[in-house]
């Protein structure tokens, strides 16, 4: 019956992560292709821990994937809007990076719980957000796999 109402709070939350996380999104995304070996893993590992730092707290099991991916966005957006809100400092690169780093995360998560279908340049930059958070958390995890082997 309501059904009419969701493109609406759809586009005003598309509004809301231009607002907050589209432009630091871009950023990291084009520091990662622009950086060697070590600053990428640097990235991943940026990246790897802001995905451990946006897992909800949630206990219940029946949570399916779309909800989770909602809620894990939520979670990165807080953590972007509280960096905002405490004025990390931007000429604090690694401060930057860091924010920068949550706000991809929010956007690839947004993604994966298809928040960005009427909004085809946010369903662009919400896949290469998930392609690096794919890989972010696939580095970190063989890495760390490698580091428990040696």
């Amino acid at each position: 019956m309501f059904s009419w109402f969701k493109p609406n709070r759809q586009r005003e939350q598309i509004q809301k992560d231009r607002r907050h996380l589209e432009a630091r999104a871009r950023r990291l995304l084009k520091s990662y292709l622009s950086a060697d070996g070590p600053s990428k893993a640097a990235i991943y590992e940026l990246v790897a821990g802001a995905v451990a730092g946006c897992q909800p707290d949630v206990s219940d099991a029946k949570l399916d994937g779309v909800r989770l991916a909602q809620a894990s966005a939520q979670v990165a957006l807080r953590v972007v809007r509280m960096r905002e809100h405490k004025a990390f400092d931007d000429s604090d690169k690694f401060a930057a990076l860091i924010t920068d780093a949550y706000a991809t995360v929010a956007i690839a998560y947004r993604r994966a719980s298809a928040a960005y279908t009427v909004d085809e340049e946010m369903q662009k930059l919400g896949t290469a957000a998930v392609h690096l958070v794919t890989i972010a958390t696939s580095y970190v995890a063989s890495h760390s796999h490698d580091i428990l082997q040696s």
